[in-house]
């Protein structure tokens, strides 16, 4: 089940579910939540997954720095992207964040993993410019919207490498 507008407000309110947002009523959506845009990483090296992950390698990264007024101009190319956010996902729910509407329409897209059940920390994800003029974001854009689904039954929480990603010691 799809969670709407109220929903989401009674577990951020309640549980916690999304901290450091810019704005509660300009973020919540009829059926979603948006993410904003706190930095931007380019790639600096290769990357290896395979099945176990104990060879799992992620790619290398550096600051993709903004220019004096919080701008960020990008190139076409992929990049990761942080959000401000901080996620606590309880055990009946899960998440999967859409591009907005607004970076289709410039040539962009976000391209994202699940937000598991028992998830706490503030995701990344990849930003792919399309566009060969490249594309402009200032710093907390509205850039994904978060979506959250009811799960009916209550299985075991997200116990992976990025639990806790991002979040200061005191947070988790």
């Amino acid at each position: 089940m799809l969670l709407n507008k109220d929903e989401i407000r009674a577990l951020i309110e309640e549980q916690g579910l999304i901290s450091n947002y810019n704005d509660l009523d300009t973020q919540l959506q009829p059926a979603g939540f948006d993410l904003t845009l706190r930095e931007v990483y380019s790639f600096a090296g290769s990357g290896s997954v395979d099945f176990s992950n104990l060879e799992r390698v992620i790619a290398g990264t550096e600051p993709f720095l903004s220019d004096f007024d919080g701008w960020y101009w990008m190139p076409e190319g992929s990049y990761i992207v942080v959000y401000n956010e901080e996620v606590r996902m309880p055990l009946d729910v899960a998440a999967l964040a859409r591009t907005r509407s607004t970076l289709l329409r410039n040539g962009a897209v976000i391209e994202t993993a699940v937000w598991d059940p028992g998830y706490k920390g503030r995701s990344s994800s990849l930003l792919v410019v399309h566009n060969p003029y490249g594309i402009r974001f200032k710093k907390d854009a509205r850039i994904a919207q978060l979506i959250f689904f009811r799960i009916l039954e209550v299985g075991e929480g997200y116990g992976g490498a990025y639990q806790n990603e991002r979040l200061k010691k005191s947070s988790s």
